[in-house]
């Protein structure tokens, strides 16, 4: 299956472990390339964001309603086995799932989750949504078409953007938005869990102070769940793209140059 790979370069000569983000629900290897893959490369580091399938360029439209989870991290797969290697891994959001239930079975140099729904699954977070949206939910839940969720400049604003946010880059992002699985939805609210105690690999948990989708509490159980303390910063939900991106990415940074001298150090 082809899913859609961008990359940005560390200044030549530069090797070191690679970094491949995976983008959330609606989202596409956009939300990185923005900011993130650029960012990351010119701090010495090789950083990969993909498409999931039925997202942006890659294979699967037709067959996005009938995704699962499992096909989600089995793409994560395909483009880890690309590599030449063993990446870190940093999920957003459901791709925080992604990455979480990839960690089960397959090793990697660390773990990043950021505003990862947690491991008790996501029925809280969309039952709280349902009851601000009531009608939007029941759209969702008539067509099976998530989109209804955010489908509006305000709906996108509040799920994912602080309230300052720059009206021009809110219709841009908002405009970028897609349909989700409806499938993968399913799972993610109760039938798909990770198992944290399958995972070995050092793993970083990071929350977002204004985030409207997920509660304090739920970051802190990931992070508990993990046996780590989480890190909160003054962002919305889309942590690489809300106003303060830069104090989260290098935070991921530092954490990352204190695991050992396989990861490099910064660049001026």
């Amino acid at each position: 299956m082809h899913l859609e790979l961008v990359c940005h370069e560390p200044p030549a000569g530069r090797r070191s472990v690679p970094v491949v983000f995976v983008h959330g629900a609606w989202h596409g290897a956009w939300c990185w390339a923005e900011r993130f893959l650029p960012w990351f490369a010119r701090h010495g580091l090789a950083a990969y964001a993909f498409d999931l399938r039925g997202h942006g360029k890659s294979d699967g439209g037709n067959r996005l309603n009938r995704t699962r989870i499992a096909d989600y991290v089995a793409d994560l797969d395909q483009i880890v086995r690309g590599l030449d290697a063993t990446p870190v891994v940093v999920g957003h959001s459901m791709g925080g799932v992604i990455v979480q239930k990839y960690l089960e079975t397959h090793s990697a140099a660390a773990g990043v989750l950021m505003a990862s729904l947690p491991p008790s699954g996501g029925l809280p977070a969309a039952t709280r949504w349902a009851g601000r949206h009531p009608l939007a939910m029941l759209r969702a839940n008539a067509t099976r078409s998530l989109r209804h969720l955010v489908a509006t400049p305000e709906l996108a604003r509040e799920a994912f953007f602080s309230d300052g946010f720059p009206r021009e880059r809110l219709m841009d992002y908002s405009s970028r938005l897609q349909d989700e699985s409806y499938r993968a939805f399913v799972d993610m609210l109760l039938l798909v869990k990770p198992r944290p105690e399958r995972v070995r690999t050092p793993i970083l948990v990071l929350g977002a102070e204004r985030d409207t989708v997920l509660t304090h509490a739920e970051i802190e159980a990931t992070a508990r769940a993990y046996g780590t303390e989480p890190a909160l910063f003054p962002t919305a939900h889309s942590m690489m793209l809300d106003e303060g991106w830069e104090v989260v990415a290098d935070h991921i940074l530092t954490w990352l140059e204190r695991l050992g001298p396989t990861f490099l150090a910064r660049t001026p």
